[in-house]
C-alpha cells in the first residue's frame, strides 16, 4: 500500500508542477475520510452457520485528492484515491457478513488496502474520465457505500452538458473492486460464478421544465443482459416549504450472450421463481410519491417485480479466485425504492408496497438531526417451483445527527435499525443494527 500510495503521490506532483496551468492546482482538493462502524445482524433463521448472529466492528480511511484541470482548448486532470480497512472486532464464527475479507481460520483479515487512480479530460462541458476509482451513481448502476469502504470500478465514462438541459452519459466498466476487499474481479451477476470485463452504457437526462425530468438508459453486461430504463421526475411547489415530489421507474431486461446456456453464466433469479431457469426475463415498474411539509416528508410509493423472473443487477458476489475462494466482491446496489438496508424485494412476481416518514429537526432549533423511519410489505412472491407464493416484509430506522459547528464540525453520527420477516423459501429472519461514524477533513 505504501509504497504505491509515494508513487501515486510523486506522479500527481511532478503532473502538477509540469502542468503549466494554475487551475490545475488551485482547484484541486485533498480530504481525509474516515468511518468507524458497528454491525450486528442477527439471523434468527440461520441455515447452516457456525453462529446465528454477526458482530463485527471495522474502521476504515479514505484519502481523496481531486485536481483541477490544465488550462487550454482542452483541459487535463488526475484524481486519486488510497483506501484502507481495519478490522477491530469480530471473531471467528461472527465473521461472515462480507463486512471485511475472510481470512484463511474463517476469522476477518487485520487490515486491507487499495490504491486506485483517474486520468480526466474536459473540453467545453464535456467531461472523460479513465481510470480505477470510479464511482457512477446512475440508474443502471449504483456503486455501493454501506460498509467502511466503498465499491469502486474500473473503466472509463464520459458526461456530456453541451446541449441546455440535456444531460448525456456513456461509458464502458471492465472491472470491480469490491468494498470488502483489496482485489479487483470481473462484473457478474446475482448466484453467477463466472464473469464479463465489458459493461457498456449510455443515457440521457432531459430538464423538460424547471420541475419534470425525463430519463433514458440503455445497459448491457456482455453474456448476461441487456437492460433499458425510463424514468421521470415531477416536482410540483404548493408553497415555499412545500412540495409533492412524483418518481416513476421502468426497466425492461432480458438475456444476452451466454446467460442461461450454462458455464456459470446463469442468473439465479434472486434466488426465486424464473420462467426459463438461469435466463434474465423481467419488467419492473415502480412509482414514490412524497409529499414535504417543512421538516415533514411523507412517501408513499409502490413497486411490480414482472412474473416471468427476478429483476437484475452488477453483483459481483458470487465471483471465485482460481482456488474456489469468494474473492470478497459482495454488496451491491440499484436503482429501486426497495433496495433497503436488509432486503431487496426484487424476486418473480413480488408486489411491494412502501412507506416512509422522515423529519429534519432544524425547524425545532437541532439543525443537523434527522429521523426516518420506513416499512416495505412484499406480497405475491413466486416459488422456485412457481406452484405458490409467499410474502415478506421490512421495518427500517435511523437517526443522524451532524455536528454544525466548532472545532468537531461536520463530524457525523448516524445510529440505524432494521427488522426483517419472510415467510417463504430463501428468507432468513434477520434483526440488524449499524451504527456509524463518519468525519471528513479537507486539507485544501
Amino acid at each position: 500500500m505504501y509504497k504505491s500510495s509515494l508513487a501515486v503521490a510523486v506522479a500527481l506532483g511532478v503532473f502538477a508542477q509540469t502542468a503549466g496551468a494554475a487551475g490545475f492546482v488551485e482547484d484541486s482538493k485533498l480530504s481525509l475520510s474516515s468511518r468507524t462502524m458497528y454491525y450486528d445482524n442477527n439471523n434468527r433463521e440461520a441455515h447452516g452457520a457456525v453462529r446465528p448472529d454477526q458482530r463485527e466492528t471495522g474502521q476504515g480511511f479514505k484519502l481523496d485528492y481531486i485536481s483541477g484541470f490544465t488550462e487550454g482548448t482542452v483541459g487535463f486532470g488526475v484524481d486519486a484515491q488510497a483506501l484502507w480497512g481495519i478490522h477491530l472486532d469480530g471473531g471467528r464464527g461472527y465473521h461472515k457478513s462480507g463486512f471485511m475479507p475472510d481470512d484463511s481460520d474463517g476469522s476477518s483479515v487485520s487490515q486491507w488496502a487499495r490504491v486506485g487512480a483517474n486520468a480526466k479530460a474536459r473540453f467545453s462541458k464535456t467531461e472523460a474520465h479513465f481510470g480505477s476509482a470510479l464511482a457512477p451513481n446512475l440508474p443502471i448502476l449504483v456503486a455501493n457505500d454501506g460498509r467502511v469502504l466503498p465499491q469502486t470500478f474500473e473503466g472509463g465514462t464520459i458526461q456530456s452538458k453541451e446541449i441546455d438541459n440535456l444531460t448525456i452519459n456513456a461509458g464502458q466498466l471492465t472491472h470491480a473492486m469490491g468494498r470488502a476487499s483489496s482485489n479487483r474481479t470481473g462484473l457478474s451477476v446475482s448466484g453467477a460464478s463466472a464473469d464479463s470485463n465489458k459493461f457498456r452504457y449510455g443515457g440521457l437526462d432531459y430538464k423538460l421544465t424547471p420541475d419534470l425530468t425525463l430519463q433514458y438508459y440503455y445497459s448491457n453486461l456482455e453474456d448476461f443482459y441487456k437492460q433499458h430504463f425510463l424514468g421521470a421526475t415531477h416536482v410540483f411547489k404548493i408553497a415555499d416549504n412545500q412540495s409533492f415530489k412524483t418518481d416513476l421507474r421502468y426497466f425492461d431486461s432480458s438475456s444476452d450472450g451466454k446467460n442461461g446456456s450454462g458455464g456459470g453464466y446463469n442468473f439465479d433469479n434472486n434466488r426465486g421463481y424464473a420462467k426459463t431457469a438461469g435466463e434474465v426475463d423481467n419488467k419492473t415498474w415502480s412509482a414514490m410519491f412524497t409529499y414535504t411539509l417543512g421538516g415533514h416528508a411523507l412517501m408513499l410509493g409502490h413497486q411490480q417485480i414482472g412474473d416471468d423472473g427476478g429483476f437484475v443487477w452488477l453483483n459481483q458476489g458470487g465471483v471465485v479466485d482460481g482456488n474456489n475462494r469468494n474473492e470478497g466482491a459482495g454488496g451491491s446496489s440499484f436503482y429501486l425504492f426497495t433496495d433497503s438496508m436488509i432486503n431487496q424485494f426484487a424476486r418473480a412476481g413480488e408486489n411491494t408496497t412502501f412507506g416512509q416518514y422522515s423529519y429534519d429537526f432544524a425547524g425545532l432549533g437541532v439543525p443537523g438531526l434527522k429521523a426516518s423511519v420506513a416499512y416495505l410489505r412484499g406480497d405475491d412472491i413466486r416459488n422456485r417451483s412457481g406452484d405458490g407464493t409467499y410474502n415478506e416484509w421490512e421495518r427500517d430506522a435511523r437517526v443522524d445527527y451532524t455536528i454544525q459547528q466548532g472545532t468537531l464540525k461536520g463530524l457525523g453520527f448516524s445510529l440505524r435499525q432494521g427488522v426483517y420477516r419472510g415467510a417463504g423459501e430463501s428468507s432468513d429472519d434477520q434483526d440488524q443494527t449499524r451504527f456509524i461514524v463518519n468525519y471528513t477533513y479537507a486539507f485544501m
